[in-house]
Protein backbone atom coordinates (compact mmCIF):
# COMPACT_ATOMS: atom_id res chain seq x y z
CA UNK A 1 0.00 0.00 0.00
CA UNK A 2 1.23 3.24 -0.66
CA UNK A 3 1.49 6.15 1.63
CA UNK A 4 -0.95 8.60 -0.46
CA UNK A 5 -3.89 5.41 -0.19
CA UNK A 6 -2.78 5.14 3.35
CA UNK A 7 -3.31 8.82 3.73
CA UNK A 8 -6.71 8.44 2.17
CA UNK A 9 -8.01 6.07 4.30
CA UNK A 10 -6.80 7.89 7.38
CA UNK A 11 -8.46 10.83 6.24
CA UNK A 12 -12.11 8.73 5.47
CA UNK A 13 -11.59 7.31 9.06
CA UNK A 14 -10.49 10.67 10.70
CA UNK A 15 -14.11 12.35 8.57
CA UNK A 16 -16.13 9.30 10.18
CA UNK A 17 -14.67 9.83 14.09
CA UNK A 18 -15.14 13.34 13.66
CA UNK A 19 -19.28 13.19 12.28
CA UNK A 20 -19.71 10.92 14.95
CA UNK A 21 -18.13 12.90 17.63
CA UNK A 22 -20.57 15.96 16.15
CA UNK A 23 -23.05 13.78 16.29
CA UNK A 24 -22.94 12.63 19.69
CA UNK A 25 -22.51 16.17 21.13
CA UNK A 26 -25.12 17.73 19.52
CA UNK A 27 -27.87 15.85 19.53
CA UNK A 28 -29.97 14.66 22.22
CA UNK A 29 -31.63 11.51 20.95
CA UNK A 30 -30.63 8.70 22.76
CA UNK A 31 -30.76 6.35 19.89
CA UNK A 32 -28.74 8.97 17.61
CA UNK A 33 -26.41 9.39 20.33
CA UNK A 34 -25.65 5.61 20.22
CA UNK A 35 -25.22 5.52 16.39
CA UNK A 36 -23.02 8.72 16.90
CA UNK A 37 -20.46 6.69 19.01
CA UNK A 38 -20.62 3.47 16.73
CA UNK A 39 -19.78 5.57 14.19
CA UNK A 40 -16.75 7.04 15.68
CA UNK A 41 -15.58 2.83 16.49
CA UNK A 42 -16.19 2.22 12.97
CA UNK A 43 -13.74 5.97 12.01
CA UNK A 44 -10.85 3.84 14.42
CA UNK A 45 -11.71 0.89 13.00
CA UNK A 46 -10.81 1.72 9.60
CA UNK A 47 -7.64 3.68 10.56
CA UNK A 48 -6.71 0.33 12.01
CA UNK A 49 -7.55 -1.69 9.20
CA UNK A 50 -5.00 0.99 6.56
CA UNK A 51 -1.86 0.90 9.10
CA UNK A 52 -2.74 -3.00 9.47
CA UNK A 53 -2.56 -3.23 5.71
CA UNK A 54 0.23 -0.74 5.33
CA UNK A 55 2.81 -2.06 7.71
CA UNK A 56 1.84 -5.93 6.74
CA UNK A 57 1.09 -7.28 9.99
CA UNK A 58 -2.39 -8.10 11.32
CA UNK A 59 -1.96 -6.61 14.79
CA UNK A 60 -4.61 -3.61 13.39
CA UNK A 61 -7.23 -6.53 11.96
CA UNK A 62 -7.21 -8.38 15.27
CA UNK A 63 -8.28 -5.15 17.16
CA UNK A 64 -10.81 -4.27 14.37
CA UNK A 65 -12.50 -8.05 16.01
CA UNK A 66 -12.25 -6.91 19.38
CA UNK A 67 -13.99 -3.47 18.22
CA UNK A 68 -16.81 -4.89 16.31
CA UNK A 69 -16.96 -7.92 19.33
CA UNK A 70 -17.73 -4.60 21.36
CA UNK A 71 -20.14 -2.40 19.24
CA UNK A 72 -21.93 -5.68 18.83
CA UNK A 73 -22.70 -5.62 22.72
CA UNK A 74 -23.04 -1.99 22.65
CA UNK A 75 -25.90 -1.90 20.57
CA UNK A 76 -27.20 -4.75 22.53
CA UNK A 77 -27.05 -2.78 26.02
CA UNK A 78 -28.28 0.33 24.21
CA UNK A 79 -31.26 -1.24 22.87
CA UNK A 80 -32.34 -2.85 26.42
CA UNK A 81 -31.41 0.93 28.13
CA UNK A 82 -33.15 2.90 25.35
CA UNK A 83 -36.24 0.37 25.66
CA UNK A 84 -36.99 0.70 29.47
CA UNK A 85 -35.70 4.78 30.04
CA UNK A 86 -38.83 4.91 27.10
CA UNK A 87 -41.04 2.81 28.80
CA UNK A 88 -40.90 4.92 32.42
CA UNK A 89 -40.44 8.79 30.24
CA UNK A 90 -42.43 8.40 27.02
CA UNK A 91 -39.32 10.74 25.58
CA UNK A 92 -35.67 9.64 24.34
CA UNK A 93 -34.60 13.29 24.65
CA UNK A 94 -31.26 13.23 26.80
CA UNK A 95 -32.70 16.54 28.80
CA UNK A 96 -35.61 14.36 30.70
CA UNK A 97 -32.82 12.40 32.92
CA UNK A 98 -31.32 15.08 34.52
CA UNK A 99 -31.81 13.11 37.95
CA UNK A 100 -29.33 10.18 36.77
CA UNK A 101 -26.59 12.98 37.70
CA UNK A 102 -24.61 12.93 40.47
CA UNK A 103 -26.19 14.51 44.11
CA UNK A 104 -23.52 16.99 43.85
CA UNK A 105 -24.21 18.28 40.52
CA UNK A 106 -26.88 21.12 39.39
CA UNK A 107 -29.02 20.26 36.69
CA UNK A 108 -28.69 21.44 32.71
CA UNK A 109 -31.30 23.88 31.95
CA UNK A 110 -31.76 23.58 28.00
CA UNK A 111 -32.34 26.82 26.35
CA UNK A 112 -35.33 26.73 23.40
CA UNK A 113 -34.31 27.86 20.09
CA UNK A 114 -35.71 32.07 19.69
CA UNK A 115 -39.17 32.44 17.77
CA UNK A 116 -38.64 33.98 14.83
CA UNK A 117 -38.40 38.12 15.52
CA UNK A 118 -37.50 37.35 19.41
CA UNK A 119 -33.81 38.66 18.62
CA UNK A 120 -34.30 41.05 16.09
CA UNK A 121 -33.76 38.76 13.16
CA UNK A 122 -35.94 38.75 11.26
CA UNK A 123 -35.87 35.12 9.12
CA UNK A 124 -36.78 34.55 5.86
CA UNK A 125 -39.65 31.65 5.04
CA UNK A 126 -39.36 29.25 2.06
CA UNK A 127 -42.59 29.17 0.03
CA UNK A 128 -44.16 25.92 -0.88
CA UNK A 129 -42.83 23.96 -3.65
CA UNK A 130 -45.77 22.76 -5.72
CA UNK A 131 -48.85 23.03 -6.02
CA UNK A 132 -51.33 22.26 -2.74
CA UNK A 133 -53.08 18.63 -3.03
CA UNK A 134 -56.79 18.77 -3.60
CA UNK A 135 -58.53 17.91 -0.32
CA UNK A 136 -61.16 15.19 -0.70
CA UNK A 137 -63.93 14.51 1.76
CA UNK A 138 -64.19 11.20 3.95
CA UNK A 139 -66.87 9.95 2.04
CA UNK A 140 -65.07 10.34 -1.75
CA UNK A 141 -62.10 8.67 -0.06
CA UNK A 142 -62.41 4.83 -1.38
CA UNK A 143 -59.84 2.19 -0.18
CA UNK A 144 -59.83 -0.63 -2.85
Amino acid sequence: MSPATLQNYLLVGAALFALGMVGFLTRRNMILMFLSAEMMLQGVAVNLVAFAKYRGDLGGQALVLFILAVAACEAAIALALILMLYKRRKSLDISAWQELREPDQEPVVDTEPLAAGEAGIDFQHLTPAGAAPARKDAEEVSHV
